[in-house]
């Protein structure tokens, strides 16, 4: 069987630790062996990332711009045992978010659904899709450790020189002080990327922020919604007979555990990190999330929603036995080629990746499975698998749907 040709390539972005492993495993078994594949390869890997003083995580960001469709391994953002772990020449900041910012991006993140695995919240019937702002807020703040008694202020000082000023706190002993800020361009871009998501898998769009503690910023990003909405949305909402819904984010968290889901939780960058994790663990596990960047122009950067496993790492470096899911890692890989089949009009590319998601599903649904979905599957006697003998399984199941 001829392999599937590619024309343009795929931005690969390599990672850490036990993604890793997998990443060449998935490669090697359910890639390389039917797509003559094409890819822009990028080490992201901790130790690389510090030689090159993270110059390669920005030039791996501007190559996705360029090409329109990337693929990424999990990565490490280094705290300070990471930095002695790696002698990194300093902490360098979460690759993710440096890459969001380049892309400007909104992130979708969504369960992969699989029966035999029931969500914890039983009513929860159909997939939640978390829509995650990629910009600004915690993940640019700036901090101080506030050493003794003082005044703290915000200040903005305008181009031609005038002032805005706010006392922050009058501290009578230390204290901490933290800056966040976010634009309205980018907030623009947030807003349009969830409401052409919404229209284009015709799905409702819930958003929250915390507006009536928030005044001012939690506020801005509601009225931008709205106006946007109001503005270009709201006929092509009312054709498709779906809903644009805006509330308190923590009223949004009782709607969303009553719900059945189906349907998108727009949520600002540290609200989507928290909800994602709990919506993917509460659908059985987060190694079956995934998770997708779009930019307001159009470029799509896919991977999974979980981090790099470390602790299996260490465990396959002493040589012991793993039992890995790859499966949200599998579906970046199928994301991504389908979006390069769509954009280049190679349907063999498209029906490559339908088929092997449709294999993972399969294969769970089968039986064969890792530690971690057997401890949350109701499928009686599972036949567990290690890291490499599931993705050999999954390409068994994948050759019998051909």
């Amino acid at each position: 069987m001829s392999k599937i040709q590619m024309t343009t390539p795929l931005v690969e972005m390599d990672g850490d630790e036990m993604t890793r492993i997998l990443w060449g495993m998935i490669k090697e078994e359910l890639i390389n062996p039917y797509v003559e594949l094409k890819t822009e390869y990028y080490d992201l890997g901790l130790k690389h990332r510090n030689e090159t003083d993270d110059q390669v995580t920005i030039d791996s960001a501007e190559a996705t711009n360029r090409l329109g469709v990337a693929v990424k391994c999990a990565t490490i953002t280094p705290n300070a045992a990471r930095v002695k772990e790696y002698d990194l020449k300093e902490m360098w900041k979460s690759p993710n978010g440096t890459i969001r910012s380049i892309l400007d991006g909104t992130v979708f993140r969504a369960p992969i659904l699989v029966k035999g695995i029931v969500p914890y919240v039983a009513n929860w019937k159909k997939p939640i899709t978390i829509a995650r702002h990629a910009y600004g807020d915690v993940y640019k703040n700036v901090e101080i450790k506030v050493p003794g008694a003082g005044k703290a202020e915000l200040v903005y000082t305008a181009a031609d020189g005038s002032e805005i000023r706010e006392t922050i706190h009058e501290f009578k002993g230390p204290g901490i002080i933290q800056g966040i800020h976010n634009t309205e361009s980018s907030i623009r871009s947030f807003a349009q990327a969830c409401f052409k998501y919404a229209v284009d898998t015709k799905q409702d769009l819930w958003f929250s922020t915390k507006d009536t503690i928030s005044k001012k910023y939690d506020h801005t990003f509601k009225d931008i919604f709205q106006e946007i909405y109001d503005a270009e949305y709201a006929d092509k909402f009312k054709e498709l007979g779906i809903e644009y819904f805006y509330t308190l984010i923590d009223d949004a968290v009782a709607r969303v555990v009553r719900s059945e889901g189906g349907f998108i939780w727009a949520c600002k960058n540290y609200d989507g990190d928290v909800m994602s994790d709990m919506v993917a663990t509460a659908y059985g596990d987060l190694s079956m999330m995934t998770s997708v960047l779009v930019s307001p122009k159009g470029v799509y950067e896919y991977e999974a929603a979980h981090g790099t496993v470390q602790r299996h790492y260490y465990k396959h470096l002493k040589g012991e036995e793993t039992s890995t899911n790859s499966i949200a890692t599998i579906f970046a890989w199928t994301g991504a080629l389908r979006k390069r089949g769509e954009l280049d009009g190679i349907a063999g590319l498209c029906e490559f990746a339908d088929r092997l998601e449709k294999a993972c599903i399969k294969t769970v649904e089968d039986g064969k499975m890792t530690k971690s979905l057997s401890l949350i599957s109701t499928c009686k006697d599972p036949v567990i698998l290690n890291s490499l003998d599931f993705i050999k399984a999954i390409r068994a199941t994948f050759d019998e749907l051909g």
